[in-house]
């Protein structure tokens, strides 16, 4: 569907963004940029993902100099509460009793740079996710898969143990994955 001679480039380590860009039958190279993934007190979430894809395509800009270039980033928030990626077990396991029983919002931003016109376009997607009661036990034996450890909210709606903490969702459920591929795709066709 989407085709062009221009080099596409995922600026992303996750295998999730990967796996979800290869659905769209895209042609593309990836690699990772190392940012520290700080979280403002105060900022809202639209602007926390916005500003951190934007960071991360300033540092892929620096790695690539043709083609298009896409870069993300994902944050959980319950009760204007940002969320990231669980700093060890512990911390694992009390996110999700927090966002057990509880309906939390999935924010990513992205950014798509086509660096032969120079012509970005930023942009983000929300999803409302609501978790149903959750055990302890199914918390420890989900935490012991090492699932949890990489994803913001210690959680992923696609693996086979998290899918089933989901009660419901509304919006993307590519967004909760960590990439609107609707917009994502969108913005691909804009930018040519």
């Amino acid at each position: 569907m989407f085709k062009t001679n221009l080099q596409i480039f995922l600026a992303s380590k996750s295998p999730r963004r990967r796996k979800l860009l290869k659905q769209l039958g895209i042609s593309f190279k990836s690699f990772s940029v190392d940012l520290n993934e700080e979280i403002l007190d105060g900022e809202h979430p639209v602007q926390t993902v916005r500003r951190l894809a934007l960071h991360k395509s300033e540092a892929a800009s620096l790695k690539v100099s043709k083609g298009i270039i896409i870069t993300a980033d994902t944050i959980v928030v319950l009760n204007k509460e940002i969320i990231g990626k669980p700093k060890d077990e512990k911390d694992a396991y009390r996110i999700l009793s927090k966002l057990s029983g509880k309906t939390h919002l999935v924010f990513t931003g992205f950014v798509v740079k086509n660096l032969y016109s120079g012509k970005s376009i930023v942009d983000y997607e929300r999803t409302k996710v609501t978790f149903r009661e959750l055990t302890s036990k199914e918390i420890y034996d989900y935490i012991k898969t090492g699932s949890p450890m990489d994803k913001a909210g210690a959680y992923g709606i696609q693996d086979d143990f998290g899918a089933v903490f989901v009660e419901k969702i509304e919006g993307c459920y590519y967004n909760v994955v960590g990439l609107p591929l609707a917009k994502i795709y969108k913005s691909l066709t804009d930018i040519l």
